[in-house]
């Protein structure tokens, strides 16, 4: 069995894609595209050697772009084989994808009318809506925990990942050759305190490990310290005007900070004022997160049965069209504006700090991963000065980061995962994460479990 990487290797956090392949079969893990600067997003290529007509089924660990993204390239290709995962991930994912089509077919049209040279070819989209409506047929939903026949010498079985809705941990098990092997991978795992969200699941036994190393370098803040900064900057909002603005991953993100503005309104703790989620993809995500209530934590139904949901739609304000994303230029505050992307790489929050970051009286709250190269992470560096659609833009206002929000389990959180497989002794290779972090994380695994981990490039073939 050989299991080759095309992407989140390499110091690469996204672009999430493994090539599982046995003497019989050929399938893949993940088929995520490569998000961040032009430097990632031109890996967003079919994975060379995964050909489509040759691959025999798609598992997707959860719906995030990173994960899900070049699935529809592969349709595009020709790929007609089932594609297995939760229903919460398949309904997201559509949703994610459908965006993430609409996205390229804007760029390409853009880059051809301002850019096109007459003789040159045109640029084109890696794929087109049909290509995301393709998958709907191709969709297999399982449930977590049952083990599911993938091919003659492949079953798989997903746990609870944390992560996001219908987020899982994939364990394969394969039989070749009269012998058994099992491969875990960890796909992204969410902290234990994420609200909303049910807390990971473990596995017992492994052969191979694939892991995520995110955070592997370090631990966030604690999620109780995160909520007193988060509520301290709304607080202050609520009392002297001015604008928060926050680039919101749609799916999970800003769910998470509804949930938080809905108990502070209940609780009374602050004077409420209007919250604006202008993002199509969030309010359709949110839908899907209404439709599977009996997923979410304890905490949420607590809440629930205390009154604060559904939320008051007189200041939970959905925005989903253009235009009226566009006159929340025009509000003075007090006011919270949830727009996507989450790395502003992207989508309408790059408007809001056009309009927004000369203005003092503006905090920007960030509050996941930023890329290397994302405007997002510009901006937690501290650049005086941004360019926004080709203009530079002076960064006067406030800018926070909360990294106690992350969807992504901490070094202590990823060490607490790995501890119940590591007495079997596996061999484990660190993915998804920078070179700092996975090297940090490494070396603590060492020291911990006896276990050094490999740290594959992007390409590198394991043969297990």
């Amino acid at each position: 069995m050989k299991i080759k990487l095309f992407g989140a290797a390499g110091g690469e956090v996204t672009g999430s894609c493994y090539l599982v392949t046995t003497q019989q079969s050929a399938i893949l893990i993940d088929c995520g595209m490569f998000q961040g600067g032009r430097d990632s997003e031109a890996k967003n290529l079919l994975p060379k050697g995964a050909r489509p007509g040759e691959v025999q089924a798609v598992l997707l660990t959860h719906g995030h772009l990173d994960h899900t993204g070049r699935v529809p390239l592969l349709i595009k290709h020709g790929f007609k084989g089932p594609i297995y995962s939760t229903i919460q991930t398949l309904e997201l994912s559509r949703i994610i994808l459908e965006d993430s089509a609409r996205l390229q077919d804007a760029d390409a049209e853009r880059q051809n009318r301002k850019h096109w040279v007459p003789g040159e070819p045109l640029v084109e989209p890696l794929y087109e809506p049909e290509h995301v409506d393709a998958m709907k047929a191709l969709n297999h939903a399982i449930p977590l925990g049952e083990v599911i026949q993938i091919t003659d010498d492949i079953s798989a079985r997903w746990i609870e990942a944390g992560h996001m809705l219908g987020s899982g941990s994939i364990e394969l098990t394969v039989n070749e050759d009269g012998k058994q092997k099992v491969i875990a991978f960890s796909g992204d795992l969410g902290p234990l305190n994420l609200p909303l969200l049910r807390p990971f699941d473990h596995f017992q036994h492994a052969d191979m490990v694939f892991m995520e190393s995110t955070y592997g370098d370090r631990d966030h803040k604690s999620y109780d310290e995160t909520l007193v900064d988060f509520f301290q900057i709304v607080k202050e909002i609520s009392e002297s005007g001015g604008k928060i603005l926050i680039p919101t991953f749609a799916i999970g993100r800003a769910q998470t900070l509804m949930y938080h503005m809905a108990e502070l309104y209940n609780t009374g703790t602050v004077k409420p004022f209007p919250i604006y989620l202008d993002s199509p993809m969030a309010i359709k995500a949110t839908e899907v997160y209404r439709n599977h209530q009996h997923l979410l934590d304890e905490e949420f139904h607590l809440l629930k049965e205390k009154g604060a949901f559904p939320v008051d739609e007189q200041y939970f304000i959905s925005s989903p069209s253009p235009e009226s994303s566009k006159s929340l230029n025009d509000l003075k505050g007090p006011c919270m504006i949830l727009a996507g992307a989450g790395m502003c790489n992207g989508g309408r929050i790059l408007h809001h700090l056009r309009h927004n970051l000369r203005d003092p009286n503006t905090h920007v709250i960030i509050v996941g991963f930023q890329a290397q190269g994302s405007l997002g992470r510009k901006l937690v560096e501290r650049h005086p000065i941004v360019r926004i659609f080709g203009e530079e833009i002076p960064v006067n206002a406030k800018v926070h980061t909360l990294n106690g929000f992350s969807a992504h389990a901490g070094q202590s959180e990823l060490l607490e995962w790995f501890s119940y497989l590591a007495p079997s002794k596996p061999r484990v290779a660190l993915v998804h994460g920078e070179d700092k972090a996975r090297s940090a994380l490494a070396e603590l695994m060492e020291k911990k479990f006896g276990i050094r981990p490999e740290l594959p490039e992007i390409g590198d073939e394991i043969e297990i």
